[in-house]
Order: C-alpha cells, then structure tokens, then sequence
C-alpha cells in the first residue's frame, strides 16, 4: 500500500487513485500537509476531506461510494414533524424555542467534538477545530443552531462553496435536537439551488434521514460545476411552513 505523502506545497493527488476496499483503507487518499484555510478549500473543491485522529498525521479521504443527502429527499418521520410543528408554534408566540444560523460556531463545534456517551473518541480534534473556525471567519463554514431559552441544545455545522454543500458534524443535547437543526439547514438550502448535502461516509443514521450512497464520479460531476456557482449571500433560517410542514 502506497499512499502519497503531502508537503505544505504538494497538490492533492486525483481523487480516483484513493486506496481501494481491497488495499484494506477504502476512501484514503493522502496523508501530511496542513489545516490552512488555502488548503482545505482545495480539498473542499475536489471532493476531498480531512479524517483522522490524534496521534495520526493528517489523513485525507475521497471515499467511493460518497453518501450524499439531497435536499429534496430529506426524510421527516411522523414524530420529527410534529416536534418541527412544536417549534414552529413555539418560535411564532415567542416562546423558549428558536433555530438561529451562525450565531453560535465555535459553541457547535465545540459540542460536537465531545466524547460520545459511548465511551468513543473525537476526530473533531482541536487543530479541526482552530481551522474550521477559520473558515468560518472566512463565510465559508457555517452552523445550524437549536436554542432553548439562552442555552444551545443542538446543532450542526459544515462548508459551503457556491451551490455545494459540506456536512461535517451534529449534535444534541435534547431528543431530536441535531434533526430540527438540520431539517432547517436543509429547508433553507433548498431554497437556495443547492441539490447535494455531501455526508461523507455511510452511516445508518444517516441512511435514516435519507441520505444514500453515490458513485464518487458522479458525485464529482455535480459537485464541480455546482461550486462554481454564486455563493449564498445571506444564512438566515426560514418557517418551515412552505417546506417540510406543508
């Protein structure tokens, strides 16, 4: 097994020589480099992201399938549509509830790195954390956020160039909150043009809200003209009302 190694300088290899299922690290593609803002746009534009865990060096993935989430086939069950109605009602009586966009960052992705009730370990490691908050500082990263009163409890975050987007992680601190926040994000993407939620790598949870495995060049075709397009101007959360409630 070969994989190319990343000085600061070096570009990233084609995503189509990612190791295979049979070289035993399906998806991984390089490893080295560095978390600057210059280069996980890069990254971003090739269909590649960051993967890995303290002590590893950094580790790069293009997996094959992708999972992707597209914003018309979001999965809303029974029971999250009556707790979005619950939100909905609560948000428009000024009540304790309310979904806020890019107000809370650092606060989301914070959450997100901490360990699981399981017991598991983190990638979201504190140099994730000092890069993607760049970006953020950039208009690049962005948040979906779920609020009771003054206190997050639930949220999502990921990258945004043109009409892409790239989900990185979620969390909840009450019962479907990473859902809300998520089926907002979703909502207002759509309304936005973006067709594709990149999620990365198979996961039942994921499945479960509609996501579904992609061949890695399809997903590339409609990624590279997608990016290109104008970004959004302005985030700011939307009443489900004409969307997912109707």
């Amino acid at each position: 097994m070969h994989l190319p190694w990343l000085d600061i300088d070096t570009p990233f290899p084609d995503p189509e020589t990612a190791l295979t299922e049979a070289e035993g690290a399906p998806g991984l593609l390089a490893a080295g480099g560095d978390l600057s803002p210059s280069r996980l746009l890069d990254a971003y534009r090739q269909g590649i992201f960051p993967w890995y865990s303290d002590p590893q060096p950094i580790l790069w993935w293009s997996t094959d399938p992708r999972m992707v989430l597209r914003t018309d086939e979001f999965h809303v069950s029974h029971s999250l549509r009556k707790r979005l109605s619950s939100i909905e009602r609560a948000m428009e009586s000024s009540g304790p509830w309310r979904v806020q966009f890019d107000s809370a960052f650092s606060e989301v992705i914070t959450q997100c790195a901490q360990v699981r009730a399981d017991g598991a370990g983190t990638w979201i490691t504190p140099a994730i954390i000092d890069a993607y908050t760049a970006l953020h500082r950039l208009g690049y990263a962005h948040s979906a956020e779920l609020w009771h009163n003054d206190t997050l409890v639930g949220g999502a975050y990921g990258v945004g160039i043109g009409k892409m987007f790239f989900g990185e992680s979620m969390f909840a601190r009450v019962r479907d909150a990473s859902k809300i926040a998520l089926a907002y994000l979703v909502h207002f993407l759509r309304s936005e043009g973006v067709q594709l939620i990149d999620c990365q790598q198979e996961t039942t949870h994921l499945a479960a809200l509609g996501a579904k495995p992609m061949p890695r060049r399809t997903f590339l075709a409609h990624m590279r003209p997608a990016i290109e397009q104008a970004p959004i101007a302005v985030w700011r959360p939307m009443s489900l009302r004409d969307g997912f409630l109707v």
